[in-house]
């Protein structure tokens, strides 16, 4: 099985591509390494958390996972994140602030997934 740290750019294209321009939000599912990932991970928050909350962005539901019911893939923990549009989220992911906290991320991470959902009909 392989495992997923970031998005490739073709995954970008084609979400900055959507016509839809409603709110989103992403489902983020975390596999952390064993060895300090949840703790960089934390360093990876707080070093968003002015940019996340600059474009409008709102953490909504989270928790450690229990187990996996359907599949057989495990994750240590998933949340919610919502944001105002598509746009929003990619000037996020544009700003210099984001980008000096992803080092974190890549370093946290054992795999991960990232699943955009319009929450307009």
């Amino acid at each position: 099985m392989e495992n997923y740290i970031n998005p490739t750019r073709d995954q970008f294209k084609e979400l900055m591509a959507q016509e839809y321009k409603g709110p989103i939000m992403m489902i983020n599912l975390l596999k952390f390494k064993k060895k300090g990932g949840r703790e960089a991970y934390d360093k990876y928050i707080k070093g968003l958390q002015p940019s996340f909350d600059r474009i409008g962005g709102e953490m909504t539901k989270g928790g450690d996972a229990l187990m996996t019911v359907i599949g057989f893939e495990e994750w240590d923990e998933f949340f919610v994140a919502e944001y105002p549009s598509i746009d929003a989220f990619i000037e996020m992911q544009r700003d210099k602030g984001y980008q000096a906290a992803v080092p974190y991320r890549d370093e946290a991470l054992e795999d991960s997934r990232l699943i955009a959902v319009k929450t307009e009909g």
